[in-house]
């Protein structure tokens, strides 16, 4: 099983990255958390993984703190939520906000995430509680948004990366349209609107 890569990051294209080790390209899926503090593109970049083999297909996902990726893992283990859900979480909240959410039993407010029903969200709260105990005070160290010079048109950027995120497209273009402001980094536009789309 693959659990750490160490290597040049090659591209990013949220949410999917490539990352050089050897000689080797490693294709994986990043939540915007580990997105938002990657360095630039050829850059030495080292990443937790989680390796996810199904019956029809084989999917390595990369995060850069182990808080992370343990809520990742965590969040599967909960009836109804798959790796994009999971995903969705890590992008749209950060572990310590999820942890105080559950701990709370607010599942008004995880229900803004993608994909998170009602139901799913009162199972999270009942099955996730003893699991997230020491997450809520978890401040995962950030160095900030790092600008990718050879990035073009961030705000087309930001609105595929939301779609993926599974935003729906008219609700992405009026997020975008919201907090996009002249100079904002494709990775900037993404948190801004995220912190819109869940009222934060």
């Amino acid at each position: 099983m693959i659990g750490r890569l160490r290597g040049i990051l090659v591209s990013k294209q949220p949410p999917w990255l490539l990352v050089e080790v050897g000689g080797v390209g490693y294709e994986l899926e990043a939540p915007m958390s580990t997105i938002y503090d990657l360095p630039a593109t050829g850059k030495e970049v080292v990443l937790l993984t989680h390796y996810a083999v199904k019956e029809d297909s084989v999917a390595l996902y990369g995060f850069l703190h182990e808080a992370e990726r343990a809520l990742f893992r965590n969040l599967q283990k909960v009836s109804g939520i798959g790796a994009k859900i999971a995903l969705a979480v890590l992008s749209g909240v950060s572990t310590g906000d999820f942890a105080r959410l559950v701990q709370a039993g607010d599942v008004v407010a995880l229900t803004k995430i993608p994909g998170i029903g009602k139901k799913t969200a009162e199972r999270m709260v009942v099955e996730l509680r003893d699991r997230v105990d020491g997450m809520a005070g978890t401040v995962l160290p950030g160095a900030g948004v790092r600008a990718d010079s050879a990035a073009l048109d961030p705000a087309g950027e930001a609105t595929v990366a939301l779609q993926q995120l599974g935003y729906k497209p008219a609700e992405v273009a009026r997020l975008v349209q919201k907090v996009a402001a002249e100079g904002d980094t494709a990775e900037a536009i993404i948190r801004k609107a995220l912190r819109a789309a869940l009222g934060s």
